[in-house]
């Protein structure tokens, strides 16, 4: 509880949150109190200056602005007179307690302290720094809109709205992290959300008791089903339009403050497949599209494998004339098949670590030169086949094909001990891999629903959405993996038809 005598207050202030360079104490006369004594404190790089010049200082300290030019009401404290006249035009808050005043300080509220007054008033005048509203730099799509998340929740949740204006849109927000205190949003649908999806993601975030949160990956990090599993179980994106998609099918996400990425809970495997331009592509293209995805992550995971494997233990299953091609260009090689190609895995992801870790200017230029220099010179000193760089090319960018990159990362990984048990089993330890994987894909969950829905449990209506894509006027209904409470997204008989002859 806040003391009434000013300069008490004033001094736990100064000892609670410090007198740093940014943390103004300003003190001041207020006329229509018969020149009580005042002060306010706020944090300058967090506040709008003007704010605070035009709606808080001078209604205080000048006649014209106040009511009939006095306040002096005998009986009545001059917060109350000041809340309930009106005074100020910015929002504001009484309160007593020193938690929520220092709380309110740090966030970039200004408080107002009067002498004699046992609270005190918040007053809303946060202005942040930060970037706009501008194109998403890693889900960049050739049609669909342009703008992206930032940095500021509030900016996140406008633009959620922007598209979404249901009644029953909420955002419950929490602070999470005993020193940052980062606001975080739960944000559904009510009418669409099912309950103990809603309920589990609420409990979760509650049971974190960390000092901090810096990003949305340190929250998936700590509330994710199998953590030590490779593959994601929760989707990041800075896509309004996906993320709004995602609350129309009953999902709920997580929006957390000072990070432009928002969580996206249940994820399924297949979701990580699907990018947002498919939707605005005519659904033959994106089927289209969808296998080649499809088969580019196949490629990622199996392309130097499948060379290991043919070249070392299977050549009768190439043509003849292929094998003896490929037999060409590794004579003089100096390395097994495997330690070849687990070689070339290493170097190639070393350059793309170096290319993120450059300066944009040359970081692509680098990794696509120094991988042409280092590929072409192996080739010539006879250190590598020829045949080998195309296969870890195809790979490599493969790789790229897949929309997300969380997990495009995971199955760069899982490459590794694919081609380590081939390389010890042959044709056995490669279908060995590959069957280990999908029975760990299967026994994945995210907040309860299974990883590789709606193949496996199968699911009619939700399989219009993964292999192909249906026409919008086909999915009558939402996935059923969901557990939406309405499981009808739109009425029948919407195929387009050509007028009817009159």
């Amino acid at each position: 509880m806040i003391n009434e005598a000013l300069i008490v207050n004033e001094n736990f202030l100064k000892n609670k949150i410090g007198e740093s360079f940014d943390t103004k104490y300003r003190s001041l006369k207020i006329p229509a109190f018969n020149n009580a004594e005042a002060f306010i404190v706020y944090i300058s790089g967090m506040i709008d200056a003007r704010v605070i010049d035009e709606t808080i200082l001078e209604p205080l300290m000048k006649y014209s602005k106040l009511p009939q030019g006095k306040l002096q009401v005998k009986g009545a404290e001059p917060i109350s007179i000041l809340t309930e006249q009106g005074v100020f035009t910015t929002a504001l808050k009484e309160t007593r307690q020193w938690e929520e005043i220092c709380d309110a300080v740090m966030e970039g509220d200004t408080i107002l302290f009067i002498d004699q007054c046992p609270s005190a008033l918040i007053l809303t005048t946060r202005k942040y720094e930060g970037r706009t509203v501008n194109e998403p730099s890693i889900e960049s799509e050739i049609r669909g809109p342009r703008d992206g998340f930032i940095e500021n929740i509030q900016t996140n949740a406008a633009l959620i709205r922007r598209r979404i204006k249901d009644y029953s849109l909420r955002f419950d927000n929490m602070k999470i992290g005993e020193r940052t205190k980062t606001v975080v949003s739960v944000t559904y649908i009510e009418s669409l959300v099912d309950e103990a999806l809603l309920k589990e993601v609420k409990s979760r975030l509650e049971k974190i008791n960390v000092d901090g949160i810096i990003a949305s990956e340190y929250i998936q990090e700590l509330i994710e089903d199998s953590p030590f599993s490779l593959f994601p179980k929760m989707t990041n994106t800075e896509r309004p339009d996906k993320a709004c998609a995602a609350l129309l099918d009953g999902r709920v996400l997580i929006l957390v403050d000072n990070t432009p990425f928002v969580i996206i809970v249940p994820t399924v495997f297949w979701q990580f497949l699907i990018s947002s331009g498919d939707y605005y592509e005519k659904f033959y293209l994106a089927t289209f599209l969808r296998w080649v995805r499809i088969i580019a992550m196949f490629l990622s995971i199996s392309a130097s494998s499948l060379y290991v494997l043919l070249t070392s233990f299977h050549q009768e299953m190439l043509p003849t004339a292929l094998a003896l091609k490929i037999a060409e260009g590794r004579q003089g090689v100096p390395f097994p098949a495997v330690l070849e190609a687990a070689v070339m895995e290493i170097i190639l992801e070393i350059m793309k670590e170096a290319g993120l870790r450059l300066p944009k200017p040359i970081g692509q230029t680098i990794s696509i030169v120094g991988t042409l220099v280092i590929g072409q010179t192996a080739v010539a000193a006879g250190l590598v086949s020829s045949f080998l760089l195309i296969v870890i090319a195809v790979a490599a960018i493969s790789s790229y094909a897949i929309p997300s990159y969380t997990m495009s990362n995971a199955l760069r990984l899982v490459r590794f001990p694919i081609l380590i048990l081939t390389a010890f089993f042959g044709l056995l330890g490669y279908l060995a891999g590959i069957i280990t994987l999908l029975m760990h894909l299967m026994s994945l969950r995210s907040f309860g629903t299974p990883y590789l829905s709606p193949v496996i449990p199968f699911d009619k209506n939700g399989n219009k959405d993964v292999f192909i894509r249906t026409p919008w006027w086909k999915m009558l209904n939402r996935p059923k993996f969901v557990r939406s409470k309405d499981r009808a997204r739109q009425t029948s008989n919407l195929k387009p038809k050509p007028p009817s002859e009159k």
